[in-house]
């Protein structure tokens, strides 16, 4: 046991600062324990004891403290309910507001650890889960696309096109809904890249970072035979051309044992076998970093084989 750790009886689901004296706690114990780790921040207000498991019905549980009724849950909370992280990091360890809205006729809520606004919403963009009104994949994807940055904008898209099936022909009648709206012509121009096949948000970055430099659009999660058999999966890849895109986040790695060693084996293979690879490492999405991969990945393209004589 760590030295200072108090051992404290927690409830098995989220709590907030009013709920204190009821669990016979202070809010200086309740900072010793966020300091020691036993318990965590899962939105602005909210916290749940660091063993639970981290499923669909805690995050409903601990929404549903901070929601007032009548309100709908939208934009980056709807997405973490269906399952799409969108997030940062920091925003994370601190506990996200809660970013909810009123309908028309309805005053926004006043609670200061809630973002809430007002927002005209059809009956087909709201769903009701355990209770809680929320934004259904569609709409929350549609929102998402207007209002974040642009590449986190694209990212989003991505997972709920491979979570949810809202691929670009699915949201191209929302765009054509939203014409005068705020962000419209981003979630436009992004709705038509959207590509299921893209796993996580650093690989729509490096799609996007690709499509803007004007080079032509890689195939994703691409298998390479050997003798036969399919054995490595390329994050991107021009197969004809043996040209392969990789982001090399540390937090892939982290996740799984023994991941660094096997990419290195796989990505020497591909070399040794006539490919180029190309990896992308965490940071390097803008200055001279991203200039670096992207003109290396222009030189592989000009140097592939071509049909003309000069």
């Amino acid at each position: 046991m760590l030295a200072g750790m108090i051992t404290t009886q927690l409830p098995e689901k989220p709590f907030t600062l009013a709920d204190l004296p009821g669990l016979g706690l202070t809010r200086t114990r309740l900072r010793r324990l966020l300091a020691t780790g036993q318990v965590r921040r899962m939105l602005r207000g909210v916290y749940v004891a660091s063993a639970l498991e981290d499923t669909f019905e805690l995050r409903v549980t601990a929404v549903a403290l901070v929601v007032a009724d009548g309100h709908v849950v939208v934009d980056r909370t709807a997405a973490w309910l269906h399952g799409i992280e969108t997030y940062s990091t920091a925003e994370l360890e601190l506990g996200p507001e809660v970013e909810t809205c009123s309908v028309r006729g309805k005053p926004p809520t006043r609670r200061g650890d809630v973002a809430g606004g007002s927002r005209d919403l059809a009956d087909e963009d709201v769903m009701t889960v355990d209770g809680i009104r929320v934004t259904t994949p569609l709409r929350t994807a549609l929102d998402l696309g207007c209002h974040l940055r642009r590449r986190e904008a694209f990212a989003a898209l991505c997972l709920f096109a491979r979570h949810h099936g809202i691929t670009a022909d699915v949201i191209a009648p929302g765009v054509r809904r939203f014409a005068r709206r705020r962000g419209v012509v981003q979630l436009r121009e992004l709705a038509v890249l959207v590509d299921p096949r893209i796993e996580s948000p650093r690989e729509a970055w490096t799609f996007l970072a690709i499509h803007d430099a004007g080079l032509p659009h890689p195939t994703p999660q691409v298998w390479v035979d050997v003798d036969g058999v399919p054995t490595y999966r390329l994050d991107f890849a021009y197969q004809a051309a043996r040209i392969c895109v990789e982001y090399d986040g540390v937090e892939a790695h982290d996740r799984v044992e023994g991941q660094a060693e096997r990419d290195r084996t796989r990505r020497q293979w591909l070399r040794d076998h006539g490919w180029t690879v190309i990896v992308i490492k965490l940071g390097a999405f803008t200055g001279d970093e991203l200039d670096r991969w992207v003109g290396e990945l222009r030189e592989a393209l000009r140097a592939a084989y071509t049909t003309r004589r000069w």
